[in-house]
């Protein structure tokens, strides 16, 4: 069987890389995109099982992300998860309107919490056939938040 795939859509790199190092640990598949609209492409092309989205980036946000794929009826079924640094009540609102399943805002979530909750997220919604993948241990080592 096929690793799950995630595409991460994040403008920092650094922080990007970080990212697909730790999931490609965990034993996902993982695609990056560096802005919204390399993103969409990106989300059409790979048919990932789960994206991890970044709400402030260059050609189109991440709420323009969320518009686009809420539009399409294909697109609008993959969880997307938001890891961003807005965290304004409002912000986390018009996410999950558009249709995140979950918000963690960067600087208050560790490289490893936010793996461990990528890799959670996929046995419980996307690959319950991969429920033999162990759920990541809540008491590793805390990487501290990358900006």
């Amino acid at each position: 069987m096929e690793s799950p795939k995630v595409l991460i859509i994040e403008d920092d790199n650094f922080l990007s890389s970080i990212l697909k190092n730790r999931l490609e640990k965990e034993g996902l598949l993982v695609t990056q995109a560096f802005d919204g609209e390399e993103g969409l492409k990106a989300l059409r092309e790979s048919a990932p099982d789960l994206v991890l989205l970044d709400l402030v980036m260059p050609k189109k946000s991440g709420f323009e992300v969320l518009q686009e794929v809420s539009l399409d009826p294909q697109l609008s079924q993959i969880p997307i998860m938001i890891a961003s640094n807005l965290g304004q009540d409002s912000d986390i609102q018009k996410a999950r309107e558009l249709g995140a399943v979950e918000y963690y805002v960067k600087v208050r979530t560790s490289i490893d919490e936010l793996a461990r909750m990528v890799k959670n997220l996929i046995i419980q919604k996307v690959a319950p056939a991969v429920s033999d993948m162990p759920a990541a241990p809540a008491d590793q080592a805390q990487t501290p938040p990358t900006q």
